[in-house]
């Protein structure tokens, strides 16, 4: 005896397939937008996931989770951040900010390092079929820098 799926089953099937779809497709069309995972660039180690969200054309990026050894402290603060951010929690920090796209790259927002609370420019380009994140801190021009490449987390 073969079942028919109900209705309400068939149309959340439909639903889940369709989020699954869109998502993948968000991705394969080089969308920064999700959840990626920062390395750092001197130990390779994983720091942090940063979840990139947009709002009215610009970017921002905050940071969900960090990556800490357990003799770290676990919730650090900004110390060495100033104004509104000094002494604020790492975690939850919007830490990009201000990106726009610009052809194939997301350009004039800003990064913050929350290890020296320093502010830098930023820009950022998707690579490797939407699976990596090049982002780039910078003072006056972007040659003045260094590279980042976070890896797409989800």
């Amino acid at each position: 005896m073969t079942r028919t799926p109900s209705p309400a089953r068939l149309l959340g099937r439909t639903l889940l397939i369709a989020g699954l779809l869109a998502s993948t497709a968000a991705w394969a069309d080089g969308s920064p937008l999700g959840l990626w995972k920062s390395i750092d660039d001197t130990t390779g180690k994983p720091k942090a996931l940063i979840r990139i969200t947009e709002n009215n054309g610009e970017l921002s990026g905050r940071i969900e989770k960090l990556f800490r050894a357990p003799e770290e402290d676990q919730n650090p603060v900004c110390q060495k951040c100033e104004g509104e951010l000094k002494d604020k929690p790492v975690i939850g920090m919007t830490i990009l900010s201000g990106l726009k796209k610009d052809g194939d790259e997301y350009n004039g927002g800003q990064i913050i390092d929350p290890a020296n609370g320093k502010v830098y420019k930023s820009k950022l380009s998707v690579v490797d079929d939407g699976q990596k994140l090049n982002v780039r801190g910078y003072v006056g021009m972007p040659m003045l820098g260094r590279t980042q490449t976070w890896l797409r987390e989800q």
